[in-house]
């Protein structure tokens, strides 16, 4: 095992829990290899889900990619964070492209499209999509995650439906 990959799995069993270790690994593989997609992808990630800065955050993402089109694992975290900054075309693309690539977990790119319609309230797009995500889906981590979205989204159109029923008003003849 390289030493930058000693210091990429301690970056990655300390995040989220410990930021300051997290970093402290994450310069230690990066003085390593500057080009390595897992920890440019992790420190995106900080950014992003840590300090909300989704700028910076897709600027370590398109850097990933301009190392490695295919770093698998960068895809949900940058789809994530195009989501949460409402680049909700951009998000989409990423999503289509996404879902080209061979080896790539498709049920994980399918929850990141229901989340996105999800985020626009086109919520039985996003239920078609969490059926897509269960038919993709081979490993229990990604079904609990689905699970979570599933639920997340029947509430959300059970407030919609709640908020279209009107109360019928008392007629006041007597």
């Amino acid at each position: 095992m390289k030493t930058i990959d000693k210091y990429v799995f301690q970056a990655l069993d300390s995040y989220p829990y410990s930021l300051e270790e997290t970093i402290e690994s994450l310069d230690y593989a990066f003085s390593y290899d500057a080009k390595n997609t897992m920890v440019l992808c992790l420190y995106g990630r900080i950014q992003a889900e840590q300090l909300l800065n989704y700028e910076a955050a897709k600027n370590y993402f398109e850097e990933a990619f301009t190392i490695n089109i295919h770093a698998l694992e960068v895809y949900p975290h940058y789809i994530q964070t195009l989501i949460l900054n409402e680049d909700y075309e951009e998000a989409q693309k990423l999503i289509d492209f996404a879902l080209t690539i061979k080896g790539i977990s498709k049920a994980e790119i399918f929850i990141k499209k229901a989340i996105l319609f999800e985020a626009q309230h086109e919520f039985k797009k996003a239920k078609k999509e969490i059926r897509n995500a269960k038919l993709h889906s081979i490993c229990y981590a990604s079904e609990s995650e689905i699970s979570e979205v599933e639920k997340r989204i029947k509430n959300k159109m059970e407030l919609v439906k709640k908020k279209k029923v009107k109360p019928k008003k008392k007629s006041g003849k007597k």
